[in-house]
């Protein structure tokens, strides 16, 4: 199958396994804030963190990386994060501004991503900095629920923790989008 074709290519393991993921998001709405099942809602939370780390595998090590997965992957990425972190805001007061952080960047970056596909074709893959937040994320989310009564103090320096790898992040691929659009722009001078 030549490399355009594999790009293209919908019925794949990883994507499979971000369709799970997304299938994951009510389940883990429900177990938290209505089941109230802390320790369910912390085992499909790793369900779903262990099927994203092994569909990034398999897409790369069997060569199953398409275009959907790109666009697929993240979506349930932050679908679970927004969510998740929709819950805890039932109990912890300073996800908040986690959460505002979160859409907010990823307002800017689908944004600045369609520029970058618009100008140049080319669909990102994701960065360190992202995977870097993302853990981030995910760890200030599953302590938040499997620590019940997390101490305020602890939850907003866990809130701040992920803030700054969001922000790092955020200006990390916005650095990497203007360098692709001004080379875009060389190209066609």
């Amino acid at each position: 199958m030549a490399d355009g074709d594999k790009q293209n290519q919908i019925l794949t393991i990883p994507n499979l396994l971000s369709a799970f993921r997304l299938l994951l998001v009510p389940v883990i709405a429900w177990l938290y804030c209505g089941a109230e099942n802390y320790p369910l809602t912390a085992c499909a939370l790793l369900v779903s963190g262990a099927t994203d780390v092994a569909d990034g595998f398999i897409a790369r090590r069997f060569h199953m990386v398409s275009n959907l997965g790109k666009m697929l992957d993240p979506i349930a990425d932050k679908l679970t994060q927004a969510v998740a972190l929709g819950c805890l805001l039932t109990r912890f007061r300073s996800i908040w501004w986690l959460l505002a952080v979160l859409v907010g960047k990823e307002t800017v970056m689908a944004a600045a991503g369609l520029l970058v596909i618009r100008r140049t074709g080319l669909i990102q893959n994701a960065a360190w900095h992202g995977k870097l937040a993302t853990c981030l994320l995910y760890a200030v989310i599953f302590t938040h629920i499997v620590w019940y009564s997390i101490p305020e103090a602890a939850s907003a320096l866990l809130a701040a923790l992920g803030v700054a790898g969001i922000l790092l992040s955020l200006t990390l691929y916005l650095l990497r989008y203007a360098r692709q659009l001004r080379d875009a722009k060389k190209r066609k001078a």
